[in-house]
């Protein structure tokens, strides 16, 4: 039998932790926390980021996080807490559910990701290239 893309996504927000704006917004700046950027770049360059925020391409997310792969990223063996987002919501969800089925933990996802933490009026940058 065939899943979808909402099953998956309902498998995956019953398996991870989801948090609020509001929550992400009380995580934002900690010295313990990584807020994951998982958007493509021309996104990032469209729409602006969330400062400090670390940029991982959806597609790369794998490989950046086994210490095992040879596209390891350091940050991603520290002792901190990994925060997703994606537009909208479903990739982190996603990625959320995949890098915590590959043991990297603590993670979470922005409920409504990057749209709602710039609709809520949370500090964004622009690419002013």
């Amino acid at each position: 039998m065939k899943k979808g893309y909402k099953a998956l996504l309902d498998e995956a927000l019953g398996e991870i932790t989801t948090l609020s704006v509001e929550e992400a917004r009380a995580r934002f700046g900690g010295d313990d926390v990584v807020f994951v950027d998982l958007r493509d770049i021309r996104e990032l360059k469209r729409e602006g980021r969330i400062p400090g925020a670390l940029h991982a391409p959806r597609g790369m997310l794998e490989f950046w996080v086994d210490p095992e792969s040879p596209y390891f990223k350091p940050v991603f063996g520290e002792d901190k807490t990994f925060v997703f987002f994606c537009a909208a919501g479903w990739r982190s969800a996603l990625a959320t559910k995949a890098v915590q089925d590959m043991g990297l933990e603590p993670v979470a996802h922005i409920d409504g990701g990057f749209s709602a933490w710039r609709d809520a009026g949370l500090p964004i940058e622009k690419d002013e290239s």
